[in-house]
C-alpha cells in the first residue's frame, strides 16, 4: 500500500505507504477533510463554515486553522493538497486512494463491473461511513453524515446484490446474509433467500426464515404475501389465486412504466423530527405534479409516508415498495434564504441519476416553492425518459417489452433525420401491438407521422393523416395525458386549424403545467400567427422546466421567430443561431437561421445555414420552408424577404 491511502466505510483512517497517521484530535477538522475530499468541485468558506459551525465566534479563523491541520496531515514538501483560490477551498486527491469514491464509481456502472473487482469492492464496506464522527450543534453537517449513511448503505446493497446474481452456491449464502442484515425488509433478499434455501433442500430452514420474516413485515405494517408467493415458487408449487395490487399491475411487462417513490424531505430548518411544514409539501407536490403528468406510476403519498414514519430511509423503501427510482431530499430556510437539495436514484443499481441543489430568495415563500416544485418535476421526468432511453437502446430488439419499446422509439425519434424517424415508427408501432392501451406510444407514432409531414419525407397529406388518427388513439385511450393532447393540438396545427389547435395544447398545459414540451408546442404555434410577446414566454417557459431536453433547438427556433415578426432581427438572429448550433437541428432550424441572419443583415452567417441544408438536401428551397411553416401576412412577407436576401430559391 503506498501513498496516500483514506478509508471513510468505518471509522476515519488515513495511511501514508501502509503506516496509519496520527488524525487531528479536533472532530471538526477531521468531518472538514472528509466533506472535502467528497466534495465534486471547490466549495466556498461561506458553505464550509455553515456546514460546521453553528454559533461560533469566529468562523473563519476556526476553518483556518482546521485547514492547517489537514496540510499537516496530508501534505508534503513537494506535494500541495489543499488548494484556495478566492474564497473557495478543494482538497487535490489525485494520485491518493479513497474506498468511498472508489465504491462510489464503480456503482456507476455496476452491471459492468468483473466479479473479481466487485468482491473487492465489498471488502471496503468496514462499517458505517465515518463512525463516531458526529458532531454536536453541526445539524447541517450531521444531515450532511446521516445522508452519506444511508446512501453508502444503500450502495453496498447493491453490490451485495449483484455479488449474489454472480456467485456460486458455496459463498452465495455469507452474501445474502450480508444483504439481509443491511436491508432486512428488501423482498428481493427474502426471494433470493427462499429460493437458495429451496434449491439446497433446506427446507425447514426456509420454513422457518419465512414465519420469522412474515412476523417482522407484518409488525411493520408491510404485505408479506409476496414473501409467501416467493417461497411457492421456489418449491414449484402453484401459485394461489390473487388479485394484484397497483404495484404489481404496474410491473407486468405488458402494461409497464416506470415506477417511482417521492419519499417525504427532510426539513432542516428544525431540530427535531417535525412534520407537516415545507418539506412535507414540498414531497406532496411533486408526488402530485408526477402523477398529472401519467408517464410514470407514482408511489401513493400514503405509502411513501408511513414508511418514512418507521424510519425507513428512502433508499431501502425504493426496495420495499419494488419500484424503479426513488427521490428524496430536504428543505432548509435560514434567514430569507430558502435551500433545497433533491437527489434521484435508480433503485437496483444504486445510481445517483440526477441531483441538484436549489438556493432561492425568500420574497414570496408559495411562490419560490411553486418555482423549485415546477423545475424538480421536470428535471424528474426528463431524466427518467433519458435514462429509461439508454437502457432500451442497449436490449435486443426482439425482447423489448411496450415500455422499452416506446423509449427505444423516442431515442430514435431525438435523431431528427429520415432514417431514425422510420426506426422511431417501427419500435413505436411495436410497443402499441404489445399493448394496445399504451396512449404516450400513439402519441410517440403521432410525432413521427408530424416529422414526416413536417420534413416533407413522405406524402404529406396522407402523413397529416395519419398524425391525427393516431393522436386521437392515444387520447381516447387516456384522456387525462397531456401528451395525447398535445399530439393532437400539433396534428390540428397540421391541418390548419390553429384555434382548435391553440385550445388542444392549452388544454395539454392545464393537465400538467410541468409539461414542457406542452408549453414549446405553444410557443411553436404561436411563434408564427398568433402572439408573438406570449409565444416568447411559452417558449422561455418550457426551456426553465426542461434546459437539456432534446427538444431545445425548437424552443430556440420559436424564439427566434417570435422576435422576427416583433422586428427585432438583431435579437432573433442571435437566437435563432443558438437553435441551429444544436447538434440535433434539422433544415427547417437552419432555414430560420439563415433568414433571421439575413433579416438583421449578417449575410455571410445566413449563406453558412443555408450551405448546412444543401450538404443534406441539394435540392431544399424556399418553398419547403414556407410549406413547412405556416406564418399570418406579416410573418411571411419578413421570412421571404429573408429568403430573398440569402438567395434561398
Amino acid at each position: 500500500m503506498t501513498g496516500l491511502h483514506v478509508q471513510m466505510l468505518g471509522p476515519l483512517t488515513i495511511r501514508r505507504d501502509g503506516n496509519v497517521l496520527t488524525l487531528p484530535a479536533s472532530r471538526k477538522a477531521r468531518a472538514l477533510f472528509a466533506y472535502l475530499a467528497l466534495a465534486p468541485h471547490a466549495v466556498t468558506r461561506s458553505q464550509l463554515c455553515e456546514l460546521l459551525w453553528d454559533v461560533p465566534n469566529d468562523p473563519r479563523g476556526e476553518l483556518r486553522w482546521c485547514l492547517s491541520k489537514i496540510r499537516g496531515l496530508i501534505e508534503t514538501a513537494d506535494q500541495r493538497r489543499v488548494e484556495t483560490a478566492g474564497d473557495t477551498v478543494r482538497l487535490d486527491l489525485r494520485g491518493c486512494f479513497v474506498d468511498a469514491i472508489a465504491i462510489a464509481e464503480a456503482v456507476q456502472n455496476l452491471a459492468t463491473v468483473a466479479p473479481a473487482r466487485l468482491r473487492q469492492i465489498a471488502s471496503f464496506f468496514g462499517g458505517d461511513f465515518l463512525d463516531g464522527l458526529e458532531i454536536d450543534r453541526s445539524p447541517v453537517f450531521n444531515g450532511w453524515l446521516i445522508a452519506q449513511r444511508r446512501r453508502f448503505r444503500f450502495f453496498h446493497a447493491a453490490v451485495l446484490e449483484r455479488l449474489v446474481s454472480d456467485a456460486g452456491d458455496d459463498e452465495i449464502l455469507g452474501h445474502l446474509e450480508a444483504w439481509l442484515e443491511l436491508a432486512p425488509f428488501d423482498h428481493r433478499v427474502h426471494d433470493k433467500l427462499l429460493q437458495t434455501l429451496a434449491r439446497r433442500g433446506r427446507i425447514r430452514e426456509g420454513e422457518e426464515h419465512l414465519a420469522a420474516t412474515a412476523k417482522s413485515f407484518e409488525v411493520e405494517g408491510l404485505d408479506s404475501a409476496p414473501l409467501y408467493e416467493s417461497w411457492r415458487n421456489a418449491r414449484g408449487q402453484p401459485a394461489m389465486a390473487v388479485v394484484p395490487d397497483a404495484s404489481e399491475v404496474a410491473a407486468t411487462p405488458a402494461t409497464r412504466r416506470a415506477s417511482i417513490a417521492v419519499m417525504p424531505f427532510v426539513d432542516g430548518s428544525f431540530a427535531g423530527d417535525l412534520r407537516g411544514g415545507a418539506a412535507d409539501a414540498m414531497a406532496h407536490d411533486i408526488i402530485t405534479r408526477l402523477a398529472k403528468l401519467r408517464s410514470l406510476f407514482v408511489i401513493a403519498q400514503g405509502s411513501v409516508f408511513a414508511l418514512h414514519e418507521r424510519k425507513i430511509c428512502a433508499e431501502d423503501a425504493g426496495r420495499v415498495l419494488n419500484v424503479d427510482y426513488v427521490v428524496s431530499g430536504s428543505v432548509r430556510r435560514q434567514g430569507n434564504q430558502l435551500t433545497v437539495i433533491v437527489e434521484l436514484a435508480e433503485t437496483r443499481t444504486a445510481r445517483i441519476v440526477w441531483a441538484e441543489r436549489f438556493d432561492q430568495k425568500l420574497d414570496d415563500a408559495f411562490l419560490v416553492l411553486d418555482e423549485i416544485g415546477n423545475r424538480i418535476v421536470a428535471s424528474i421526468a426528463s431524466e427518467v425518459e433519458t435514462n429509461e432511453r439508454n437502457l432500451a437502446i442497449l436490449k435486443p430488439p426482439n425482447s423489448l417489452t411496450a415500455w422499452e419499446a416506446h423509449h427505444r422509439g423516442l431515442w430514435h425519434m431525438y435523431r431528427f433525420n429520415k432514417a431514425d424517424n422510420q426506426r422511431a415508427q417501427h419500435f413505436f408501432e411495436m410497443a402499441v401491438r404489445l399493448d394496445p392501451t399504451f396512449a404516450r406510444a400513439y402519441a410517440g407514432l403521432s410525432f413521427t407521422h408530424f416529422q414526416s409531414a413536417f420534413q416533407g419525407w413522405a406524402d404529406r397529406k396522407a402523413e397529416i393523416d395519419l398524425a391525427y388518427d393516431t393522436a386521437g388513439r392515444s387520447m381516447l385511450i387516456d384522456d387525462r395525458d397531456p401528451a395525447a393532447h398535445w399530439a393532437v393540438g400539433r396534428a390540428l396545427w397540421l391541418r390548419g386549424q390553429y384555434d382548435d389547435s391553440v385550445d388542444k395544447l392549452k388544454q395539454a398545459i392545464d393537465l400538467s403545467p410541468n409539461f414542457a414540451l406542452g408549453h414549446y408546442a405553444l410557443a411553436f404555434v404561436q411563434s408564427q400567427a398568433g402572439d408573438p410577446t406570449a409565444a416568447i414566454l411559452s417558449s422561455d417557459h418550457s426551456r426553465h422546466l426542461s434546459p437539456f431536453d432534446p427538444l431545445i433547438f425548437a424552443m430556440l427556433g420559436a424564439r427566434a421567430l417570435a422576435l422576427v415578426r416583433l422586428g427585432q432581427f438583431e435579437e432573433a438572429a442571435d437566437w435563432a443561431a443558438k437553435a441551429a448550433a444544436r447538434p440535433n437541428a434539422h433544415a427547417q432550424i437552419h432555414a430560420i437561421a439563415a433568414c433571421s441572419l439575413a433579416l438583421a443583415g449578417r449575410t455571410d452567417e445566413a449563406r453558412l445555414q443555408l450551405a448546412t441544408i444543401h450538404k443534406t438536401q441539394p435540392r431544399y428551397s424556399s418553398d419547403d420552408f414556407f410549406t413547412a411553416l405556416k406564418f399570418d401576412a406579416d410573418g411571411e412577407r419578413l421570412f421571404r424577404e429573408g429568403a430573398r436576401r440569402v438567395g434561398m430559391r
